[in-house]
């Protein structure tokens, strides 16, 4: 029979066949800068590692955590990024003896790194709508306790008027009382007056007739 044709090769097939150098550039891409008018890349490197190499990778690690004072829970940013670069040294060291293990640890750590992201996002997210739920409830506050002013305000004013009123009507009373008993007064005398005029035409009358 004639030879046949070489079966299609996969994208990680591909992949792996390219250099070692050229795998871990498109993994871990160089670093880029300008010095004096020059232009400078720095690669990584592609020589492997020894399991020294590892111990003293997880030593540098511990070391870094704790000169850079990195929370050991919680949120820390600082831990994140010195456990992203361990992670990094893992994939290049591993890159090297297997490319198609390389790049699956890639595609791990992309999926790590979209997933917290995501909860980044939406932990931001979370602490906005609070601080705005806050600043919210704080403004409430703060009109609750203008209105609270502006209704004791009312309520000494109205307690002012009602003193007011009360002691109008008590100065309207008392007038009330003293003209009365001026009055009272007065009609006593009137009638004690006519009393006595009374009285006067009686004994007038009987002595302007003599008796028969």
């Amino acid at each position: 029979g004639g030879a046949r044709p070489p079966p299609p090769r996969t994208a990680a097939a591909a992949e792996a066949a390219k250099q070692p150098q050229e795998i871990l550039n498109a993994i871990l891409p160089p670093r880029e800068w300008e010095e004096e008018n020059q232009r400078w890349v720095q690669e990584v490197s592609s020589a492997p590692s020894t399991r020294l190499d590892v111990v003293r990778l997880q030593e540098q690690l511990d070391l870094r955590l704790q000169q850079r004072q990195a929370r050991e829970t919680g949120i820390c940013p600082v831990r994140r990024e010195l456990y992203s670069q361990c992670f990094d040294e893992l994939i290049r060291e591993t890159t090297i003896n297997c490319a198609e293990r390389g790049l699956l640890l890639l595609r791990v750590r992309d999926e790590i790194q979209m997933t917290i992201a995501a909860y980044q996002t939406l932990y931001e997210s979370s602490v906005a709508f609070g601080m705005r739920k806050a600043l919210q409830a704080e403004q409430d506050k703060s009109d609750m306790e203008k209105r609270i002013a502006e209704l004791e305000e009312e309520k000494r004013e109205l307690e002012r008027q009602v003193s007011e009123q009360k002691d109008k009507c008590e100065a309207i009373e008392k007038r009330g009382n003293e003209r009365r008993q001026i009055e009272e007064k007065k009609h006593t005398e009137e009638v004690q007056f006519l009393k006595r005029m009374n009285q006067q035409l009686k004994v007038s009358k009987k002595t302007a007739i003599p008796n028969s």
